[in-house]
């Protein structure tokens, strides 16, 4: 029996605030600065079948719908027959989750009856996760500690062994652990509101309210890729890579109510960490047609039926195991900005030019007077691209949302200053819409021991293009003690040195002569112009 629109409306609005209440359980509880401040994580919930029907509206689109993928691989390890209540499932494996070690993946299965009725999962970047993860990298062993697909809880109670590996490899296990926890105690809130609101919505089973939300999120995605007229446009942007700059080309068809991208001509996988597994491609893909056709319907497996993802095995956006793929954002991030400049000839409305990503982000590990080690890293946002009718904004994430750590914060947890944290005048491209400025951000080492400074920055050789007569936006930079060094580095920096990075600014978009004098009077009232 069909929902009506009411129940549904309000059935599904309930579940969504869940999955908030949720996460913000998670984030007030956690322990890591990642999780708290910038918000590198995402809560949702599965189907009996494991199909996502509701997430964390505060969550990165490296996560969108991954969990329905990392449960089927859980599930061929450990079926479900061999679950019970207060099981929670656990791993990190790259290429069966989210892309790369640093993110851990764990599910819940909610019982009812006696049967599994639902699945809560949950996904945290951990900062730490062991090994030695480098530029330099050339395989997945070189990264860290892989977790296989294992209980973590069995019958709500810790597995010794699982932890006991954790504590033994990483540099900070009270903070891994500590958001672990975090995620426990998510679960246990989480759960019994769950079955409370489908019991009170009068609804028998999670099934029947995905199987619902599935329906119409498809039928809404489908709707708006059939308003387009049917077609075929290509695309490609060039990164920096490493020796060599890496090719990723596009191919995007609209047919009917259905939509293509295909990524056959792409360059090779390669012996770096910039390797996009095929979850993360597929996550930023969708990600970007879904804010280009369907913005407003909330993330559920049924908004992406309509979307055909071809990726060739090899390539750098679908790579085979052992590539490593650490860095695998360098690649990833410039998915969105592809599908966007593609959908650009055809509803140029909708888009925006590129963006000063992917997302820009130095470790720093070192130790604290006291002996202690410290393992931090620091987001930093270079410009948005402008839209076709308003400027981009400055120093605003994209596709990555991930939200900035306060300086007063990064500085009380190292023996480091922030020396400065500015716009940099003239960084976003010209045009009848301006880009948005990157930033200038500078660290120094004000403790008395040595700190280790790895990062990996893409623009720095090709900078955002600029979309439908607009100009490239800047070129980022990255400079020790005023004197440019390369952009993917691990460097040792001695006290009293200090790292700059320079992020890059978005691309304009359309001809600069149509920019209004008004505007150039504003940009240069404003400092926005050099």
């Amino acid at each position: 029996m069909a929902l009506s629109a009411l129940r549904l409306g309000n059935a599904w609005a309930r579940i969504a605030g869940l999955m908030d209440e949720a996460a913000e359980t998670f984030v007030r509880t956690s322990f890591s600065s990642v999780v708290r401040d910038n918000w590198d994580m995402a809560v949702g919930l599965m189907d009996s079948e494991g199909r996502q029907f509701a997430q964390s509206s505060r969550s990165v689109p490296s996560f969108v719908g991954t969990m329905p993928r990392t449960l089927s691989a859980m599930l061929a390890r450990i079926p479900r027959a061999r679950l019970q209540p207060g099981d929670v499932l656990i791993s990190n494996d790259g290429y069966l989750g989210t892309g790369h070690l640093n993110d851990i993946t764990m599910v819940k299965p909610v019982f009812a009856g006696g049967c599994i009725t639902a699945w809560i999962g949950s996904i945290f970047h951990a900062t730490d996760i062991g090994g030695a993860p480098s530029v330099e990298a050339r395989d997945a062993w070189e990264e860290g500690l892989t977790i296989p697909v294992a209980r973590i809880l069995k019958g709500g109670v810790e597995n010794e062994d699982v932890i006991a590996f954790l504590e033994a490899n990483c540099r900070m296990p009270g903070e891994v652990l500590g958001d672990i926890r975090a995620q426990f105690a998510m679960y246990d809130q989480a759960e019994p509101r769950l079955l409370r609101i489908l019991a009170e919505e009068g609804i028998s089973s999670a099934d029947q309210l995905a199987a619902e939300i599935f329906g119409r999120s498809e039928r809404a995605m489908r709707d708006a890729i059939a308003a387009v007229p049917d077609g075929e446009v290509t695309d490609e942007v060039t990164a920096d890579g490493f020796e060599h700059p890496v090719t990723i080309r596009l191919r995007l068809a609209i047919k009917g109510d259905g939509l293509t991208l295909d990524f056959t001509g792409t360059g090779a996988q390669i012996l770096r960490p910039v390797n996009s597994p095929l979850n993360f491609t597929r996550a930023y893909s969708n990600y970007a047609v879904k804010c280009a056709f369907d913005p407003l319907t909330p993330n559920n497996d049924g908004s992406f039926r309509p979307i055909h993802l071809i990726a060739p095995e090899g390539s750098i956006v679908n790579p085979r195991h052992p590539a490593p793929v650490w860095g695998r954002h360098l690649t990833g991030h410039y998915l969105p900005m592809l599908v966007l400049a593609a959908l650009g000839k055809m509803i140029p409305d909708r888009v925006v030019a590129e963006c000063g990503s992917p997302l820009w982000n130095v470790y720093f590990t070192g130790e604290q007077p006291d002996g202690r080690r410290y393992v931090r890293m620091f987001f930093m946002n270079g410009g948005h691209g402008a839209a076709a009718a308003h400027d981009g904004a400055s120093c605003l994430s994209f596709p990555s949302n991930v939200a900035t750590q306060p300086v007063e914060q990064f500085e009380n947890a190292v023996p480091m200053l922030v020396t400065e944290k500015s716009l940099i005048p003239g960084s976003g491209g010209d045009g009848r819409m301006r880009g948005g400025l990157g930033q200038r951000l500078g660290f120094r080492v004000i403790g008395e021991k040595p700190v280790t400074a790895t990062y990996r920055h893409e623009r720095v050789q090709h900078p955002p293009r600029g979309l439908l007569g607009g100009e490239a936006g800047r070129a980022g930079r990255d400079l020790l003690n005023g004197q440019q060094v390369a952009a993917k580095a691990r460097i040792v920096l001695q006290p009293g040195d200090t790292l700059t990075f320079e992020t890059p600014g978005g691309g304009g978009f359309g001809p600069p002569g149509e920019r209004s004098a008004e505007a150039r009077a504003q940009d240069s009232a404003e400092g926005y112009v050099a």
